[in-house]
């Protein structure tokens, strides 16, 4: 069984282009999706990094003053989402993390209970990989322990986490878990509107 340090990572620096409007700042009833998807991350984490990148001057003064919360900015963002791991793991490292929960600030409709069943079974198995599964669906949130951060470093940012992911079946864990929200792709107004959320603010 593992007791260590567990922070988290949540990823926001992408550009939102299928949306029109920053991802981050959309809203869940009364909550912007960077205010829900930090109280997931926190509700698991002793400290989490937020990952800006586009659009960081309109999403920062959204983020929860929480001294649990720091905020990090990837100049590269378009580099793609591995840049931006990286940019948040390098600020992990530093803090003396034995474990890291990374999600998207777009996946806001994770259920708590998601988080929770991923940490117990990483605490529970000692599985260097552990990743959230819905009827099959790899999704997110996914942990990583430490033992797996270099790979995370050095890998491609052309193929992503994935290729550390898929390098050793043998060492990843499968939550499986009755939460669609861990597959729910929310990339377009379309996508909000199925998914019953409010369609994007008309910027004028």
């Amino acid at each position: 069984m593992s007791t260590g340090r567990i922070e988290a990572i949540l990823l926001a620096a992408g550009e939102s282009r299928r949306m029109g409007y920053p991802k981050p700042l959309l809203r869940v009833g009364a909550e912007s999706f960077i205010a829900r998807t930090t109280a997931l991350a926190l509700g698991v984490a002793t400290r989490l990094v937020i990952v800006l990148g586009a659009h960081a001057e309109r999403i920062r003064p959204a983020i929860a003053g929480d001294a649990r919360v720091v905020v990090a900015e990837n100049p590269d963002f378009d580099r793609g989402q591995l840049s931006s791991l990286k940019v948040g793991l390098a600020a992990v490292i530093a803090g003396g993390a034995d474990a890291v929960v990374i999600h998207l600030a777009d996946h806001p409709l994770v259920a708590p209970a998601t988080f929770r069943a991923l940490v117990d079974d990483y605490r529970r198995t000692a599985k260097p990989i552990v990743v959230a599964r819905y009827r099959g669906r790899r999704g997110h949130p996914v942990l990583f322990d430490r033992t797996v951060f270099a790979e995370l470093m050095a890998a491609s940012e052309d193929l992503g986490a994935r290729v550390v992911v898929n390098a050793d079946p043998a060492r990843v864990g499968y939550v499986e878990v009755d939460d669609p929200g861990v597959v729910l792709d929310l990339d377009t107004p379309v996508d909000l509107a199925s998914a019953g959320l409010p369609a994007p603010p008309s910027e004028t």
